[in-house]
């Protein structure tokens, strides 16, 4: 099933892959905490913050994981001198 959605709700991984792909899930959760998020995200539905949220998680994985890829090779230069 094709789905279209706003590019700036959509996750880079799934942008470059070209493609969301959508599942039906029935859960439980804590409606303070969905409302909370929803206010932060400035989104209108639940299904608009549960993937907004879901996006966050995926893209500070992927930002930690680039972090610990940069340390790995010797990090970043320091051009003003302040590294002790």
């Amino acid at each position: 099933m094709s789905v279209k959605r706003n590019r700036a709700a959509a996750t880079d991984v799934a942008v470059a892959a070209g493609a969301v792909k959508w599942t039906r899930k029935n859960m439980e959760m804590d409606a303070a905490k969905l409302e909370a998020a929803r206010r932060i995200l400035g989104v209108r539905t639940e299904k608009e913050t549960v993937d907004r949220a879901l996006d966050q998680v995926v893209f500070r994985s992927e930002v930690l994981s680039a972090l610990d890829r940069l340390a790995a090779a010797g990090g970043i230069e320091d051009i003003y001198g302040n590294q002790e």
